[in-house]
């Protein structure tokens, strides 16, 4: 789903005291007692069409122009700490080391957990976009994927950041993931098709290639492609709009809704707590929505919408819709996880596989680790800044990173 193009601010807040200098500012609020957050109320900009806004957020006008460093203060010893980001979506978190990469609809954090410094970079000072949706590390450095931006690259060295956008050959200018496989190829996910840069020549505009519905003859079952996983032996998945695909030396195929992709709508049906449809409010999902078959359904529910995905070792695709829950597919058969199973809500927003291979499942109504079959759900009770989850990070320490809309906690430890 197409978030927000947003440009905006970064905030947070340090226990009761303000670092200020601007109308938000980057910081932390730390909990000594696992007991639910009291959370400080904020305004929040408009959301993605059927996007749900999380408790205790209002709409709102946009904060002023942040600053762009800063340090915060932290308790190493609270067992969970709050990072503020005002009112933005945090769609990508990235643990390398000491640093903690916080991708924002308002620019990217960088944050040094050792000595709690933080720089927020935007527009002022590298990218092209504010929006950020992706970051991933390609050839050992830091990309991010943006809303209408394209895709920058960052020079630690320099401190710079590199931008490649159409001109160079990406596929649209809204970058949704990027991820180099093991044999030195790069994708790029995006709202117009799928690139491969071959042997990762970035700058060597013959290696692009583009893949879309229409040279794949179908292939790629959607031009939206929403994420992308490496299987074994070099298997490129792909998760889209239309459902999953799979490029295999050279040749494509690919699952839907009618080949067992997401629950039935008369399994999750009662389990569905918003009802804003974005086929009422996007031509683009109302089309979709119609080649799909779902005309009659006026419910945010599309099982052949697949919101994130991750490949696990054994080579089995994690997939998570939008509304038809949890699906895990073998290579020949599906299986479905829904609220009856046990997973807190049928709308996956994250799937995150931890350094111990450990599922973890970000939804509309909390975060759940996979045990088994079953499933042990976190919630703001449990120190989340909120039950919507969109973005999760594991730091060699074990602690959590939980990104969510308007802001991070991070869990000392895991449940």
């Amino acid at each position: 789903m197409q978030l927000n193009k947003l440009s905006g601010a970064l905030a947070a807040t340090v226990g009761v005291v303000a670092l200020m200098g601007a109308a938000y500012y980057f910081g932390a609020k730390n909990r000594e007692q696992q007991a639910a957050p009291a959370v400080r109320q904020m305004t929040a900009g408009p959301l993605k069409h059927g996007a749900q806004v999380p408790p205790n957020h209002q709409g709102g006008q946009a904060p002023m122009t942040p600053p762009q460093a800063g340090k915060v203060e932290v308790d190493p010893n609270a067992k969970y700490t709050h990072f503020r980001v005002g009112n933005r979506n945090v769609k990508a978190i990235m643990i390398k080391g000491d640093i903690a990469w916080v991708g924002t609809s308002g620019g990217v954090v960088r944050y040094d957990t050792k000595t709690d410094d933080y720089r927020l970079f935007d527009v002022r000072n590298g990218l092209l976009s504010n929006g950020i949706f992706s970051i991933d590390e390609i050839g050992g450095r830091i990309m991010v994927g943006t809303y209408g931006g394209g895709m920058s690259l960052y020079d630690e060295k320099q401190d710079k950041w590199e931008n490649f956008n159409i001109p160079d050959g990406l596929g649209d200018a809204f970058v949704y993931r990027v991820m180099q496989a093991s044999n030195g190829d790069v994708w790029v996910a995006t709202w117009s098709g799928a690139n491969r840069i071959r042997g990762g020549a970035l700058k060597d505009r013959s290696k692009w290639d583009l893949y879309t519905v229409e040279n794949t003859k179908g292939g790629l079952p959607n031009d939206w492609v929403y994420g992308l996983a490496e299987g074994k032996n070099g298997d490129i998945w792909m998760a889209t709009e239309g459902g999953l695909a799979l490029f295999r030396n050279g040749k494509w195929e690919n699952w839907n809704h009618a080949k067992g992709l997401g629950a039935p709508y008369e399994k999750v049906k009662n389990d569905i707590k918003f009802t804003n449809d974005p086929a009422q409010q996007s031509v683009h999902h109302a089309k979709q929505k119609e080649e799909m078959g779902l005309q009659g359904i006026n419910v945010a529910y599309n099982p052949n919408y697949i919101v994130s995905m991750v490949v696990d070792s054994e080579g089995v695709v994690w997939a998570g819709t939008w509304g038809g829950g949890l699906s895990r597919f073998d290579g020949k058969n599906w299986r479905h996880y829904t609220v009856s199973d046990g997973l807190p809500g049928n709308h996956v927003f994250m799937l995150h596989i931890d350094k111990k291979g450990q599922m973890w499942v970000g939804t509309n109504a909390g975060l759940a680790r996979m045990e088994g079959d079953k499933f042990k759900v976190m919630t703001t009770e449990h120190g989340l800044f909120s039950d919507t989850v969109f973005s999760m990070a594991t730091a060699d320490s074990g602690n959590l990173w939980v990104g969510s809309f308007g802001g991070v906690a991070r869990l000392k430890s895991a449940m």
